[in-house]
């Protein structure tokens, strides 16, 4: 018995991980240059959301051909909590405590109720 995966399956979660590295940065990467004006902050964030608009919108297209819309949004949200914590702890040198932890699991366990059935 052989295993096959549909690439509709995979570049969906590839993508959204790639577009929630770019939006994170666009929402929270000026946070470490805060004596930069605010003006500069939001044009540099709405340069670099225009690529994660660029890896976002095909994942919904092509992962729409497997997922329905509650599975990818719910998919986006994990990964973006993912891709966020690590943000968290690398780029803006912040800590991870074990309420975060605890949050993060809970979010995800709900989560995973929205692929049973």
């Amino acid at each position: 018995m052989s295993f096959t995966l549909s690439p509709a399956y995979l570049w969906p979660v590839l993508l959204l991980l790639l577009s929630n590295v770019f939006m994170t940065f666009a929402w929270y990467g000026h946070l470490k240059y805060t004596s930069s004006p605010l003006y500069m902050a939001i044009v540099a964030s709405w340069g670099i959301a225009f690529f994660e608009y660029c890896l976002a919108v095909p994942a919904n297209r092509i992962g729409d051909q497997v997922y329905s819309a509650a599975q990818l949004k719910t998919m986006q949200e994990v990964i973006t909590l993912l891709v966020f914590a690590a943000f968290s702890v690398f780029w803006l040198k912040e800590s991870i405590g074990w309420n975060h932890l605890v949050g993060f699991a809970l979010i995800a366990a709900g989560a995973s109720f929205i692929f049973k059935g």
